[in-house]
């Protein structure tokens, strides 16, 4: 091949002018995108086409250190060393960023300048920054799916497993490498697992949420569809979730919340058992201190409260209770005994009157007891007693809020609570037609019943002692009991409740002539008792000590002994001692035989 040929006449150029070889080749390098610049062996540029000149400002005849001094020392190692390779370097351009390749150019074997090659590289950088990004979101993502603790299952559009994290792994006692690339329906029919969600999602093309039981835990599946462009599944991304330790910790929340509430109520007890204290309500017996939460209870509230119970146990007392409790306290609390009113004037004491509603009425009419307790509380006390015609006024009221005087015609608004009060059965009342049912029924909204002392037999000494303490301190005197006295009253039965109580008490310190009440002072039906008082009660409050046990049953067989046999004699063959022994006990007890 005769490689002088000149390049001109090969490709049968036929201008005008005269084009030499070197004009040739400039327009070839021109035509090239990339850059290319050539250097002699001193660095003097001798060849650049159009893209460096643009770029650079590299012209030909310029030196190489001038225009591009970063490239420089790149290529003076290149013209200086013996090594033949290629290197590349990064270099800036006026616009762009520029990887260049230098080699060196050789003819005949030897060295004689260097050949740059320049290529764009801002492109090739943003792809390489978007790679990196790429895979640093990558590692995130990966980081991120196995540091879960909820199990993550990854299936394609044929329910292939495509991934599952450690967390899957631990949930389902499985390994990824057993599991990844297998279809969930082999897994399914070989019992790996009993039900599959990514298979319903297949088969619902929608979320679906599984409640499953695995390996002995509680588990949580929710599977969610992943959609193309098309609409066509591309993924099913499962989340798993074990509560097996979310259930234990309900149960035991729940456990602490039960004990929370026992704390709870065992310190609102000992808070209203202070408040009993704080009011000197005496309440040892279990029925008294049911009755008296209860009050404490509804005082907190509007309800209607009927309060049932016998004679002079003190039904007064649970509605002073309730008043000082209520939100009402500083309100008045008005009481009315329905049966203390003539049938005549219990309408207009209850509800007033207008002027001349009636012959001798006051000029400018009088408000009644609704008006007077507007804002408070009305204890109506023996409600049983009210007549007919005024149950209809009250039900009226207890309907609508509204009352009217008599002589008026219009209605009066007051906001008042009802306690009522009965030591009577309404409810055979109301069979015999003497109480209305309807207002029956809006009283009886929150019934306390109030034992009597016989069903509170815990509080009968206590109830004693300090009634003659509080009597004799009200009268400056100083009191007490003898045994044989405070046995006999601990076996009275009381029929009259706490009111004969306190009577008997107040009667005791005030007509005793010493300090020391004795069995001499008891009025003579609470000192003969009957044969329900002698006998042996069946258990002794506990306050008392055992020798005040031992002494009142002792008292309690020779009452008994002295009723069924007639001498001392024969007391004392009957109970195997002798009979001065019995002469002395009789004597210290107040027994007479």
């Amino acid at each position: 091949m005769n490689s002088s040929l000149n390049p001109v006449e090969l490709i049968g150029f036929l201008g005008n002018g005269d084009l030499r070889s070197d004009h040739f080749y400039q327009a070839m390098v021109n035509a090239v995108e990339v850059g290319i610049l050539a250097v002699n062996t001193s660095g003097m540029i001798i060849l650049a086409n159009r893209a460096v000149r643009e770029g650079f400002g590299a012209f030909q005849g310029v030196h190489l250190n001038d225009v591009l001094p970063e490239l420089w020392p790149k290529v003076a190692q290149r013209l200086l060393g013996t090594s033949r390779n290629s290197a590349e370097i990064s270099v800036h351009g006026i616009e762009s960023n520029f990887l260049v390749r230098v080699s060196p150019m050789l003819l005949d074997q030897e060295q004689v300048g260097a050949v740059c090659v320049f290529v764009e590289s801002t492109e090739l950088e943003d792809m390489a920054k978007q790679m990196e990004f790429f895979q640093e979101l990558t590692r995130e993502l990966d980081t991120i799916i196995d540091s879960s603790s909820d199990g993550l299952w990854i299936c394609d559009a044929d329910a292939n497993v495509v991934r599952i994290n450690p967390a899957s792994e631990r949930i389902n006692n499985v390994q990824a490498k057993d599991v990844v690339g297998r279809n969930m329906r082999d897994l399914v029919n070989q019992r790996v697992f009993d039900r599959s969600a990514t298979l319903e999602v297949l088969r619902t093309r929608s979320r679906v949420n599984l409640l499953q039981s695995r390996e002995g835990k509680k588990l949580i599946t929710i599977a969610t569809p992943v959609f193309d462009s098309a609409g066509r599944i591309t993924r099913i991304v499962v989340s798993e979730r074990d509560i097996t330790e979310i259930d234990d910790l309900q149960r035991e929340l729940e456990d602490q919340e039960a004990i929370k509430d026992q704390f709870r109520n065992q310190m609102l007890e000992m808070q209203q058992e202070q408040q009993l204290e704080n009011q000197q309500i005496i309440a040892k017996s279990p029925a008294m201190l049911k009755a008296l939460r209860q009050a404490l209870k509804v005082s907190k509230v509007e309800s209607t409260v009927l309060i049932l119970g016998p004679s002079g146990v003190g039904k007064g007392l649970f509605a002073d209770l309730i008043h000082k409790n209520s939100e009402r306290a500083d309100k008045p609390l008005i009481k009315i005994n329905c049966g203390a009113i003539p049938e005549s004037l219990i309408e207009s004491e209850l509800f007033g009157y207008d002027k001349g509603a009636f012959t001798g009425a006051q000029t400018g009419g009088k408000p009644g007891y609704f008006e007077l307790a507007d804002g408070g509380i009305l204890f109506l006390d023996e409600i049983a007693e009210l007549p007919l015609p005024s149950q209809v006024k009250l039900l009226r009221f207890m309907e609508d809020g509204t009352i009217m005087r008599l002589g008026s015609t219009r209605p009066r608004e007051v906001k008042v609570r009802i306690l009522a009060a009965t030591h009577r059965n309404l409810e055979q009342m109301v069979e015999e037609g003497k109480f209305r049912l309807d207002l029956y029924y809006r009283l009886k909204v929150i019934p306390i019943h109030v034992p009597s002392l016989k069903e509170r037999k815990e509080c009968l000494l206590p109830l004693i002692l300090h009634y003659i303490e509080w009597y004799a301190k009200k009268h400056k005197t100083r009191k007490r009991l003898s045994r044989a006295s405070c046995d006999t009253l601990l076996g009275y039965p009381f029929p009259g409740n706490v009111r004969e109580l306190m009577n008997l008490c107040e009667r005791l310190v005030v007509m005793t002539e010493t300090e020391v009440i004795s069995l001499q002072d008891l009025p003579a039906d609470v000192a003969k008792g009957d044969a329900a008082g002698d006998a042996v009660p069946a258990q002794w409050p506990e306050t008392m000590t055992l020798p005040q046990v031992i002494e009142s049953t002792e008292r309690a067989l020779l009452a008994q002994a002295v009723e069924a046999h007639g001498s001392q004699a024969d007391i004392a063959q009957a109970l195997g001692v002798s009979q001065p022994t019995i002469a002395r006990k009789l004597k210290r007890y107040g027994l007479t035989a």
